[in-house]
């Protein structure tokens, strides 16, 4: 499964604490065996974001992304719930 990540996550990732830095990462992990692992807690957005699905990192931080056509994902935005604004 080959992931993209947007600028926008990209600059979100390097503000964010090293220790969900390293929870990402497991996290991450986990999703490219299966999207929707229970672990994971993957839901699809609602709202303006219904384009998009989420999946949690911690009880606060969480990771926007979206299936593209190619079979590839996309990762929009991670952080806490202020990433839905």
């Amino acid at each position: 499964m080959e992931i993209f990540y947007s600028p926008q996550f990209l600059h979100e990732y390097k503000r964010l604490p090293e220790k969900i830095k390293e929870q990402a990462i497991k996290k991450e992990k986990i999703f490219r065996k299966n999207p929707f692992d229970q672990q994971l807690k993957t839901h699809k957005l609602k709202g303006k974001f219904s384009e998009f699905w989420g999946f949690s990192i911690d009880f606060q931080y969480r990771i926007i992304f979206k299936f593209q056509y190619d079979k590839s994902i996309r990762f929009y935005a991670i952080g806490g719930h202020s990433i839905y604004k």
